[in-house]
């Protein structure tokens, strides 16, 4: 693969390029290197990589302004952000299924992601990702939320998921209008990004639940949940007197 970085700072750059050299060297044939987002649009274009590092703040632009640079056919390229920046950023990224490296950079999270983007190139909607990145930036909220589906990502209304389940190593996120979903990714990721903001709780380990959606408690059985779509849900002995206090504040 042919790999460009555009990051004004020279040590983050030359970091980044010994760290792909000394550990991605089966992987990564020829690295670019620029110092401004408009000079590495033009290596992108001459070069045709399948893989931009890029910083997500420079002093002139941020980087996710890449968008303005390409039409959606020209993007098929995977781009990973590398960041010092704030939780919310983070998030951002991880809402919208996004690939970032965290500064101080660690050769294990280059190795990683290089290994991701190799083994599952996802380049036909990293325009939709990157503009619901930079919506999400711009208007410090979020209302979508980018699921790894089987073909690509799934692009789905926080508001319509109901319940999701651990599944083993995946989860099945249940949904208004797109049925049943299996997502590669743990429960825990999700009730680290939904938990905190909108009315997800988790009554049970193996579930989380929009309680939007909650349709009737029941105390007997051991005491679970009945849901809009007739899914029921466990909940467990030490969270249920937590979980009749969050009933009482909805």
């Amino acid at each position: 693969m042919k790999a460009i970085i555009i990051e004004d700072e020279a040590r983050a750059r030359s970091l980044l390029r010994n760290l792909l050299e000394s550990n991605c060297k089966d992987d990564i044939e020829h690295i670019y290197e620029a110092t401004a987002l408009k000079p590495g649009v033009e290596l992108i274009k001459n070069h045709r990589p399948e893989i931009v590092f890029l910083d997500i703040e420079m002093p002139n632009e941020q980087g996710v302004e890449i968008l303005n640079y390409f039409s959606t056919e020209e993007i098929d390229f995977d781009i990973v952000f590398t960041t010092a920046y704030s939780e919310f950023a983070l998030k951002a990224f991880e809402m919208n299924a996004i690939d970032y490296i965290l500064k101080p950079l660690r050769p294990s999270k280059v190795i990683e992601v290089v290994k991701k983007v190799k083994e599952n190139r996802q380049s036909n909607k990293i325009q939709e990702r990157l503009a619901e990145l930079k919506k999400s930036l711009s208007n410090h909220s979020f209302n979508k939320i980018g699921l790894p589906v089987s073909d690509g990502i799934l692009f789905l209304p926080i508001e319509e998921i109901i319940n999701i389940e651990a599944d083993g190593m995946y989860t099945k996120v249940f949904t208004i209008n797109d049925g049943t979903l299996t997502i590669s990714k743990p429960l825990k990721f999700y009730e680290h990004l939904l938990s905190s903001e909108y009315p997800f709780y988790r009554p049970h380990r193996s579930h989380l639940v929009n309680l939007k959606y909650l349709k009737q408690y029941i105390r007997k059985d051991g005491n679970y949940c009945l849901l809009e779509n007739g899914n029921t849900i466990p909940i467990s002995k030490e969270k249920k007197d937590e979980f009749l206090a969050v009933l009482t504040e909805i």
